[in-house]
């Protein structure tokens, strides 16, 4: 584990001395996806098919904690990525989703905590550009569940405590100790984990392989590639 953070934080501070030398949009050069950066086409999207709409999670489930990473430098990548004021979003069916499971987390006096949700293609570009391995971090060239509003990074918090219930490790942790399905944890963990799965994929979620915070929507690809700021998607 020491060795594998060792190794991230060297890639980190190696991407930090390039980034003022690689433009961003070269690590995309070769994508063939489309991306949509201007509002007027988001419009256009939406007013063809409505399930395109992307939804600020605050209004649906008032309840939900927040602990945006990236909106702050608390991160693997040690940069602010996100704008003052960022507001959470995905698109309008797994919101919906996220609130069900909310409320059933709610009744075992539980609550969700988001690290994070929608993510715009440019700030997907600066991670890559940091750290160039698609073990640790999206390729922008494919696009992310992140970048398409289907993805959301949590955890759960005990009401009562206000403690986040211990899974193994923290956020964004590159080891295999964070991969879902690993198994040499203590039982408090694996319970812990069990259930936050358990839940989510109850209400349509899919966990990610690498990551146990990471649940995505399934037909990620019916969804566009944003690269909108969060102001523009009120």
């Amino acid at each position: 584990m020491r060795q594998n953070n060792r190794m991230i934080r060297c890639l980190v501070t190696a991407g930090l001395q390039l980034a003022t030398m690689v433009p961003l949009s070269q690590s995309c050069r070769a994508q063939n996806i489309r991306i949509v950066g201007k509002s007027k086409i988001y419009r256009q999207l939406i007013r063809r098919d409505s399930t395109q709409r992307m939804v600020e999670l605050h209004t649906l489930s008032p309840g939900i904690r927040y602990d945006l990473r990236y909106a702050t430098a608390n991160n693997f990548t040690g940069r602010v990525l996100y704008e003052q004021g960022t507001k959470t979003y995905l698109r309008v069916l797994p919101a919906q989703a996220l609130a069900a499971a909310q409320d059933s987390f709610r009744k075992l006096g539980l609550t969700l905590k988001i690290f994070d949700a929608y993510r715009p293609h440019a700030a997907t570009r600066l991670m890559w550009d940091l750290v160039h391995d698609e073990r640790y971090v999206a390729n922008p060239a494919k696009g992310s569940g992140h970048n398409r509003g289907v993805a959301v990074d949590l955890t759960l918090v005990d009401l009562r405590s206000g403690q986040e219930l211990d899974m193994g490790t923290g956020f964004d942790n590159f080891t295999d100790t964070a991969h879902s399905d690993f198994s040499a944890l203590s039982p408090s963990v694996l319970r812990a984990r069990a259930l936050l799965r358990g839940i989510m994929e109850h209400f349509g979620f899919t966990v990610l392989a690498t990551e146990w915070w990471h649940f995505y929507w399934p037909n990620d690809r019916n969804y566009e590639v944003l690269d909108l700021p969060f102001r523009k998607l009120r």
